[in-house]
């Protein structure tokens, strides 16, 4: 299924779904992987602790950022698509951030789970029907389907390596 089936566009997330192209799920997870995304490992590296401004997480802080919030949408994902109606909290991804030890990793090390996490993802999306991608459930006080969180997944990445790409790079 596209990114064009998501019907209506949930609030909050569409910033993410939008930044992916109107392809298929599966398309999109493999044009969008984690290697394919965050290219430049050398800039990211060579960016050690530097931040653009006070208080703003570093690119290790990052990453990890981007890892936790693709298991927690695999995880709405799950849970709506197996029919469950619970409304899910949102989160407090500063209180996350806050609470990692991405500081003492690489940037190597947070690829490779990174990676290891897309994998699963699209092994859970793979078991889902169509009527399963279009199983409504309320997160964070919005409306979604799994097809949207999957797109989520993908695109939120993709933001994150922008705003890299923007305040970051031009620190080195």
């Amino acid at each position: 299924m596209k990114r064009s089936n998501i019907q209506p566009m949930p609030p909050f997330f569409d910033r993410y779904i939008n930044i992916v192209e109107d392809i298929d799920i599966f398309d999109a997870f493999e044009k969008h992987t984690p290697a394919n995304v965050y290219t430049e490992i050398v800039k990211l590296e060579a960016l050690g602790d530097r931040v653009y401004a006070p208080g703003k997480w570093t690119v290790k802080d990052i990453l990890q950022h981007v890892v936790d919030n693709e298991r927690i949408m695999a995880y709405r994902a799950l849970r709506f698509s197996r029919g469950d109606k619970t409304p899910l909290a949102g989160y407090e991804e500063e209180l996350l951030a806050a609470n990692t030890l991405a500081e003492t990793r690489s940037i190597g090390d947070l690829m490779e789970e990174f990676e290891q996490v897309r994998t699963a993802t699209i092994s859970l999306f793979r078991n889902m029907s169509e009527s399963m991608l279009m199983s409504a459930g309320t997160a964070d006080g919005k409306q979604i389907t799994p097809l949207a969180l999957g797109f989520v997944i993908v695109g939120h990445p993709v933001h994150h390596m922008n705003v890299i790409r923007e305040r970051y790079f031009p620190l080195l």
